[in-house]
């Protein structure tokens, strides 16, 4: 399978670089580059990519922005932010607005590939960085008031479900809560699925993040 992605940057060297650097890749297409999220919302509908590279600071709409109403949509593609600076208020927005995956500029190119072949066939990616900042957010004080807006959504679910979000939050694969849990592989992505139409949610990042909001891991 080869992935195309979208880039989308407002600094045209940072474009062409990337272009330079991951054009050549056998499994990646670069289908198209646009510099701000207004116009990435556009080339989405044009351009179909499977992927959107997307920056956060930008003129005329965020990153964030577009990711959203990108993830909005149906068949969506899929985003990984690419930002220089990576705070915790930026990463919490980008993985609530459905991005599958959150590296810094400094990452080398085959991290990057590999982060948008992955993404693309369903696994999130967080940068070691990131995945510490994310780490110490989990482990921060306790927000009372987060904690039981989380619970409220999760109320919806069933109690099969809310284990299958707990393991989610906890790292497993699909085959991993399977075993655990005692049922088949197709049956855990059915609740997952169900999980997340009933929460209204992208990807098994934003399942995580409600799931550690509740305390369940």
């Amino acid at each position: 399978m080869v992935v195309r992605m979208l880039v989308v940057d407002d600094d045209a060297l940072v474009r062409a670089g990337l272009r330079a650097m991951l054009g050549g890749a056998p499994e990646l297409e670069i289908v198209g580059d646009v510099g701000d999220g207004r116009a990435a919302v556009d080339a989405v509908l044009e351009l179909r990519p499977d992927v959107v590279l997307m920056d956060i600071t930008m003129p005329v709409m965020d990153g964030l922005t577009a990711t959203e109403l990108i993830r909005g949509r149906a068949e969506a593609p899929e985003v990984v932010i690419l930002t220089t600076f990576g705070s915790e208020e930026h990463l919490l927005q980008a993985l609530r607005a459905g991005a599958a995956g959150f590296l810094l500029k400094d990452a080398a190119p085959q991290e990057i590939l590999d982060a948008v072949v992955k993404v693309a066939g369903g696994d999130p990616i967080l940068s070691g960085a990131v995945t510490r900042q994310l780490m110490d957010y989990v482990a921060g004080p306790d927000d009372q008031s987060r904690r039981d807006r989380a619970l409220g959504v999760l109320a919806k679910l069933t109690e099969r479900e809310r284990e299958v979000a707990a393991a989610v939050a906890q790292g497993k694969s699909n085959a991993e809560i399977a075993a655990g849990l005692s049922m088949g592989v197709p049956t855990v992505k059915t609740h997952l699925t169900r999980v997340l139409t009933k929460l209204d949610l992208n990807n098994r990042v934003q399942v995580a993040l409600l799931a550690h909001d509740a305390g369940l891991a």
